[in-house]
């Protein structure tokens, strides 16, 4: 303050003097002059700036510990038993009896068509039967006589071969005829057409009173809803990535291959029913190059219907001793991925790793951390190397908790 008052009475005997310039000089020189001695008196500048606290930070420790892994893919459902009604004779369509596009149950009639001209052909066989019966025992008759009289010398060998002959061929005539009228019953049969499986049934492709010949025979589909097939596919890579992985041990399978199929419905929902691997291809598909998997799935209620697209999840694997660390703690540098750590003395680490699948909220880390390593999850911007650090441990459910992520 006395200086202050010393600089104001030099100033004014500046003034006073008439040296306006002189005085404005001082005056600037006077408030640079300031700032730096109310500095001095208050001990800052830039050495008490570096002698600032530790970062306050979060951390997991890293556990090692078998951790089930699921794998997602995306799926198609399929029918497990699509059937095209056909009609299987030629004839008038009479009548469609079902309601399209509504569930029918095996044995229901679908449609029926004009019997009338297989009847005629039913009544007509019927009567040819009935000849071929009369010739038949006409033929066995004269058989039974000439047998005997054969015998007694008084007809020749060849009359006997001759009446043997024609008994014979009249049993078969009549065979041939019973066929024939089975023959027709069977297509009259085929005139009422039912569906052979329980299911849902799609557009009539054919009208009523049109004419049904093999060139338009199919008539509708019937496809069965439970079990629902759900078919996904996987590409050479992914093969080859799950083979070696159970090579290494890196990834141990459920006993003989048991997956449990999870799906997932296209809002991102769970369906409430689970299923199995049931069949795979055995070759690659010469265009994708991807290699089949069908999984069956119990479908109740119908949710699933066919060629809908979803997404499965594979679960039933185990990483043994794997490493988990929270999404948020793995960052993305010019040389590749890294997570900040604690080390010696409590300062922050950079210690670069090699990621592997993405589950839930948390990283699996295949390189680059060990046991009892202490990852930060919070207070990673204000971050450097060398950086003192106060230490707040967390458990990895929790961290995971904070993080809003998906796997991929």
């Amino acid at each position: 303050m006395s200086y202050a008052l010393r600089s104001g009475v030099t100033t004014r005997r500046f003034v006073g003097r008439g040296g306006r310039r002189s005085a404005v000089a001082v005056l600037v020189l006077v408030a640079l002059a300031l700032p730096g001695l109310s500095g001095c008196g208050k001990g800052g500048g830039p050495s008490a700036a570096g002698s600032a606290g530790a970062v306050e930070v979060a951390a997991v420790a890293v556990t090692p510990q078998d951790a089930p892994v699921s794998y997602e893919f995306v799926a198609q459902t399929q029918s497990s038993r699509q059937v095209n009604i056909q009609a299987r004779v030629s004839g008038f369509l009479e009548k469609r009896l079902y309601t399209e596009g509504a569930m029918v149950k095996e044995g229901q009639v679908l449609f029926t068509m004009d019997t009338r001209p297989f009847e005629t052909q039913v009544a007509a066989q019927a009567a040819a039967l009935a000849k071929q019966q009369a010739a038949l025992e006409v033929a066995r008759a004269n058989f039974e006589r000439t047998k005997p009289l054969t015998a007694q010398n008084a007809l020749s060998q060849k009359d006997l071969d001759d009446a043997t002959g024609q008994f014979h061929a009249a049993e078969a005539e009549v065979e041939a005829a019973r066929a024939r009228l089975e023959s027709a019953k069977l297509d009259l049969s085929y005139c009422t057409i039912a569906s052979p499986v329980t299911g849902i049934t799609g557009a009539a492709q054919q009208q009523d009173g049109a004419y049904i010949s093999p060139s338009n025979s199919l008539l509708t589909t019937v496809a069965a809803l439970s079990p629902m097939w759900v078919n996904f596919s996987l590409s050479e890579n992914q093969m080859q990535t799950y083979v070696d992985m159970r090579a290494k041990g890196v990834m141990r399978a459920p006993k003989d291959d048991e997956y449990v199929v999870e799906v997932l419905l296209v809002d991102g929902s769970l369906y409430p029913h689970t299923g199995r691997i049931t069949f795979a291809a055995p070759s690659y598909n010469a265009q994708t190059g991807t290699f089949l998997l069908r999984a069956s799935v119990d479908n109740p209620d119908g949710v699933l219907r066919p060629n809908m697209f979803v997404r499965v999840r594979l679960k039933g694997a185990i990483l043994p001793q794997a490493i988990q660390v929270p999404q948020r703690a793995v960052q993305q540098g010019a040389e590749g991925q890294f997570v900040w750590v604690v080390g010696q003395g409590s300062t922050a680490e950079r210690r670069p790793v090699v990621i592997g699948k993405w589950q839930g909220s948390n990283w699996f880390v295949s390189e680059g951390l060990h046991a009892e390593d202490q990852v930060i999850v919070d207070g990673l911007l204000t971050l450097r190397a060398g950086v003192p650090v106060a230490v707040k441990t967390v458990t990895l459910d929790a961290a995971s908790a904070d993080t809003t992520g998906s796997a991929p």
